[in-house]
């Protein structure tokens, strides 16, 4: 604004009599678009056309020059300022444009994606007279689509940036993420309880198919309408952080992890012949009295379950797609998530409808069906106790360290392999003993392999291919060769933020839990802050630990030439007074995990664990965000870039 009240004020000395023909609507005629320049680095092109007679200035401008205004900035950071990059001509010594010309702005994002918005001020000029300035605003998305640019429309300022091109290839990036997702430890153990629970569904094909058509369409219904409702309720209020705070609250809260524990417990007993779970008649017979379409309720609810239970997987990309809204895009996250949950749902309808396809072949072979309803018995068992390891990391409560844990799945996996051997029966079991099978077999020699691999850990091997499912090492308390549990984790800072609220790092690191004290070690050290946005129930963080960091090459970049910050945003601790954050808003943040949970969204532009930011002493960004990747040598690569950046290589 202060730019503007120069240029008022300017005005009042230039001739402005002479200003007797007609003004243009718009003096210089603009369009806008992002190209990437790098390295995370995008550059703003902004392209004007001056009307007939009319010109405008250059930056170099002394008293005229054109500005920006970055008002919406979501995922990136500016770098520098507005700059020529068409050669203007000199007139009297000012730098003028006559026609075509482009200016340029430089932002680097923080994030795999992200928007710029705001408005570009000008002052034009014809004869010996000039218009009053002019305003014209912007909105670009960056990052969405490699090498492609977003262009403003030239008609209208206001419109949004993105265009066709950018929304498919967003719609096509959602469909890959909802069929990866299936593939995470906290969406697969969903799989053996929908196809358990449709085994017994439905009685003819037909209504199989029907149940299974209504599961899927519950689960996209349930992703995309809440969904949509919260959007609109962000574009109306404003706000992202409450948005965020209730996925984090589904993800991370002991309520939500303690009930699906009890609920995989439950439908393990069910699947173990215990009992048989029913809905109430009544229940059934008001919501369906057609018995083609029996059960909808208890499918709906099949669903609400899926759909809670993969939040702790699915919400950084739920939480990606409501953060866009709150840049300004409005259809665009709904069109998204629709896309994202009929590819997630797409496996599970699938799995659905493969037991009813088997329901022609019951009558023959219920002993084997229930064989597989034990062997999905004992799976929901060790995957259940997933949930409650979640709980218990974020509240510290210490039940499931990592060899308890490690001895319930041992037990449970060796019971599963005596109960493929047929030493184990279930009320259900045909009690007639039969030959051993070759497929049988095959299972049998997979299971108890499985518990052989584990064994192991107890003494603190590192299992990688378990990571995404097992509590972190450094909650076991013993490791050998280590001692205690003390050499699995630790920190910087004694009797600081760490020893205050029992925090550790993983690998045998030492780093610090704050990014003010980070930043003052870096300054001390001379060296990069290395910061780690994590959780305690974010299994992508734990997979990135044991396969990626535990790299020899990372571990010694890590150890030797970083100051590491674990910022956990899942934490449930509560902090003492003195540690509390007032926002401008009044709202108070009293524990850890909302704590750092505002701090990374506010500084790095990200709402999803795992990312990485590398930062100077001063606390600026050496390279761009980077989140969940699992190939070393690029992760080897980030590091050393921040390491040249830091240096000035």
């Amino acid at each position: 604004m202060k730019l503007r009240h120069i240029l008022s004020a300017l005005l009042l000395l230039l001739p402005l009599g002479a200003l007797d023909a007609q003004v243009p609507d718009a003096t210089v005629r603009w369009k806008a678009e992002a190209t990437q320049a790098g390295d995370g680095l995008y550059e703003l092109v902004f392209t004007g056309e001056t009307a007939p007679d009319w010109h405008t200035y250059g930056t170099a401008s002394k008293y005229s020059a054109p500005s920006i205004t970055l008002e919406k900035l979501q995922g990136c950071v500016p770098e520098g300022g507005l700059y020529d990059i068409t050669e203007p001509v000199l007139e009297d010594g000012e730098p003028v444009f006559h026609g075509s010309f482009k200016l340029g702005q430089k932002v680097r994002l923080t994030a795999d994606s992200g928007a710029a918005g705001g408005y570009i001020t000008w002052l034009a000029c014809t004869g010996g007279a000039c218009a009053s300035p002019e305003d014209w605003e912007f909105d670009l998305s960056l990052g969405a689509v490699p090498d492609t640019a977003h262009s403003s429309v030239i008609s209208d300022p206001s419109e949004s940036a993105s265009g066709a091109g950018s929304l498919w290839a967003l719609i096509l990036e959602a469909i890959l993420w909802g069929f990866a997702m299936l593939l995470t430890p906290c969406v697969f153990p969903m799989v053996p309880m929908t196809v358990s629970f449709f085994l017994k569904s439905s009685t003819t094909a037909a209504a199989g198919r029907f149940k299974a058509f209504m599961y899927g369409l519950f689960i996209v219904l349930l992703y995309t309408v809440p969904i949509s409702v919260i959007i609109l309720l962000t574009r109306l209020l404003g706000g992202d952080a409450v948005t965020a705070d209730i996925f984090n609250w589904l993800a991370t809260h002991w309520i939500p992890n303690l009930i699906f524990f009890i609920v995989f417990m439950v439908f393990a007993a069910s699947f173990f012949g215990a009992f048989e779970i029913v809905l109430p008649s009544s229940l059934v017979g008001k919501s369906d009295k057609n018995s083609e379409k029996g059960g909808l309720v208890g499918i709906f609810f099949m669903a609400l379950t899926l759909v809670l239970v993969s939040f702790s997987c699915t919400g950084p990309i739920v939480g990606s797609v409501l953060i866009r809204s709150t840049a300004g895009e409005f259809w665009t996250p709904m069109v998204t998530m629709l896309a994202f949950s009929v590819a997630f749902a797409l496996p599970f309808t699938i799995f659905a409808l493969f037991p009813s396809l088997l329901g022609k072949i019951r009558g023959k072979s219920g002993s084997w069906l229930n064989s597989v309803k034990v062997v999905l018995g004992f799976i929901e068992v060790a995957l259940g106790f997933k949930f409650l390891s979640v709980a218990d990391q974020t509240y510290h409560w210490g039940l499931l360290d990592r060899e308890v844990y490690l001895a319930i799945w041992i037990v449970v996996f060796s019971l599963l392999g005596l109960y493929l051997l047929g030493k184990i029966r279930f009320p259900h079991d045909d009690p007639e003993e039969k030959p051993l099978s070759v497929f049988r077999l095959g299972l049998v020699i997979a299971v108890f392999s499985f518990v052989v691999y584990m064994i192991p850990g107890m003494w603190g091997a590192p299992l990688k291919a378990l990571s995404g499912y097992l509590p972190p090492l450094e909650t076991q308390d013993f490791v050998l060769g280590a001692g205690t549990s003390d050499a699995s984790g630790s920190s910087a800072s004694d009797g600081g933020f760490a020893q205050k609220y029992d925090l550790k790092m993983p690998l045998g690191l030492e780093g610090y839990f704050t990014l003010e004290e980070g930043l003052a070690a870096s300054e001390r050290l001379g060296r990069p802050v290395f910061v780690d946005i994590t959780g305690h129930g974010c299994v992508n963080c734990r997979e990135m630990e044991q396969r990626v960091w535990s790299d020899p090459r990372v571990l010694q970049i890590l150890k030797d030439e970083y100051v590491i910050v674990a910022l956990y945003t899942d934490d449930k601790t509560r902090l003492d007074e003195a540690d509390w954050v007032k926002l401008d808003n009044g709202r108070v943040l009293k524990d850890l995990g909302r704590v750092n949970s505002w701090l990374v969204r506010e500084r790095f532009g990200v709402n999803a664990q795992p990312n990485y930011a590398l930062l100077g002493s001063d606390g600026k960004l050496l390279a761009p965000v980077r989140g969940y990747n699992l190939d070393v040598d690029s992760f080897i690569s980030f590091l050393r870039s921040g390491i040249d950046n830091f240096r000035g290589e």
